[in-house]
Parts: structure tokens; sequence; C-alpha cells
């Protein structure tokens, strides 16, 4: 049942989430607070001083078309049109993936890695909104990088983020096949590539299934096909010291491992685990 007009915003907030919670939305009360706050196009704090205000017949239209799209499974970052990582806002579009929290575990890696380096160069294979490569150039005022995609959509919502986070005159971006119109030395690469089987495809959840883009979800008949590809190249590329960094799909670490160890690199740390215990992020250096 919609909010009504005359319903107060607290009362249509608590009406979605119910209503949410009803389809099994884990995070209901949130998502309710952040789609009404949309709606109204109200921050947090207009939210709330706005709780006892009475809706009109447009505010309950917009709230009701906002709650059949995350009905349907469709995230509410997606509905929003932003994601926030890393302490960053992203914008997004349907072109790209969603950034991930986990995904910040390779962010915290890549600047570890660069700790010991001035003026560093990078290059993130597979960039989609640019996520990754903007927010280590954001925390590294001294470093540069360019983002690569296959899909010149994806790059054009990296280039616009680039823009927005004032980050324009550090990143380039380029369309090619993750590394392969590239040339080094880079002291970093990083890499959040596809990595689901295609078997697997049908069984993710909803809301990366039909929302996510497929380029960025489908690793080929065994979920490696993108590491091959980056394998092929990476050892090139990268400086003497330098880093590559990948994140892993679960149960992925041994056999991306093998793969990369038959490049010429070595794994310089044990693989970062996320918050459930799987191993998420493999870092593999070249030797000095």
């Amino acid at each position: 049942m919609p909010p009504q007009a005359g319903t107060s915003v607290g009362a249509a907030r608590r009406l979605l989430a119910r209503a949410f919670a009803a389809h099994g939305l884990e995070a209901a009360p949130l998502e309710a607070r952040l789609l009404v706050a949309h709606a109204l196009r109200l921050d947090h704090a207009g939210l709330i001083a706005a709780e006892a205000a009475a809706l009109t017949a447009p505010d309950c239209a917009r709230i009701a078309a906002l709650a059949r799209r995350r009905l349907q499974r469709e995230p509410v970052s997606r509905i929003l049109g932003e994601k926030e990582f890393f302490s960053l806002t992203f914008a997004l579009s349907p072109d790209v993936l969603v950034p991930r929290p986990e995904t910040e575990i390779l962010v915290e890696t890549a600047l570890q890695a660069l700790t010991p380096r001035q003026g560093p160069r990078m290059a993130d294979l597979g960039t989609g909104s640019g996520a990754i490569l903007l927010s280590v150039l954001h925390a590294r005022s001294d470093a540069s990088g360019v983002g690569t995609d296959r899909s010149e959509a994806a790059l054009q919502v990296a280039q616009h983020n680039a823009v927005r986070l004032h980050l324009g005159d550090r990143a380039a971006f380029l369309a090619c096949d993750f590394a392969s119109a590239l040339g080094g030395p880079f002291d970093l690469l990083v890499s959040n590539p596809p990595y689901v089987a295609r078997r697997d495809l049908p069984t993710l959840a909803l809301e990366v299934r039909d929302h996510d883009p497929p380029l960025a979800l489908d690793g080929g008949p065994d979920g490696l096909a993108a590491y091959r590809q980056i394998a092929a190249d990476a050892f090139r590329l990268l400086a003497p010291g330098g880093h590559l960094l990948v994140e892993l799909g679960a149960g992925q670490a041994g056999a991306v491992g093998v793969l990369f160890a038959r490049t010429g690199l070595v794994q310089a740390a044990p693989p970062r685990v996320d918050l459930c215990g799987i191993p998420r992020v493999l870092d593999l250096l070249r030797p000095p």
C-alpha cells in the first residue's frame, strides 16, 4: 500500500520499511529512509526536520515509484544514481559495477604498497566507475594513473567521476582490453576483474544478476579468463619492485596465485581476507 496524500513523512518512511522487511530486504529501515529522502530531495538532517510534515500527492507518487523499483530488486545505489566508496561518492550508470565494500580492501592494500614510493604511477585495469583508481589518487596527491575498460560508456562515467572529485588532471582513461594497449613502467597495477564462472551467473542475487553489467561479472567458463589476460601483460608493465593487486572471488586464491607465479611475479604477502574470512586481495610483486 503506497502512502496517501496527507500522510506524514515519518509515517511514510515506516510504511516503506515494513513493506521492504516483508519482502526480505535486510536493510529495510535504512533503505526506506534513503528512498524517502531521495524522493523528497532532502538530506538526512532535512528528513528528520520534516518528520511530521504532510506529504502531497506528487510526493506520494515519487515515493511509490521508487519503492516499486526496490521491490523489483533494483539496488538502492542504482536508484539513487550514486554510491559511497572509501568515503567518496561515485556516480553510477547501468554500464558500471556498483563498488562493493570488500573492494575497499584493495584500495587499502594499494596505499600500503605505494607508501615508500614518490610520485607513483598506477593503472586500474577494468576501471568501471573509476572507484579504485580515484580513491587511491584522492589519498595520494603525488600519484597519477590511467584507468582502462572495454566499455566506452563505463569510461565516460569514470571520467565524470574524476572531474567531480577534482582529479581530472591526474587521471587518464583508455579504451582497451585490460592492459593490452598500455605501456609501462607502472609502480602499481590494480584490478577488480570479472571473476564469476559463467555457469554461476544465474545463481547470483537478483540485485547483481539483473542490474550489474554482464561484462563486469562474466569471468568465462572457470572464472579465471580475465586473470589470464592480465597475466599476459603484468610483468612487462610493472617496474622492478612494482606491485600487482587483484581482487579475488571466493575460492580463487590458489588458482590465481599459480597463474601469476608462472609469469615471474611472486606473492608479496598472504592474501588479504575480507570480514567473512574470504581471501579477497592478492598482492603480487615483480622482484627488484
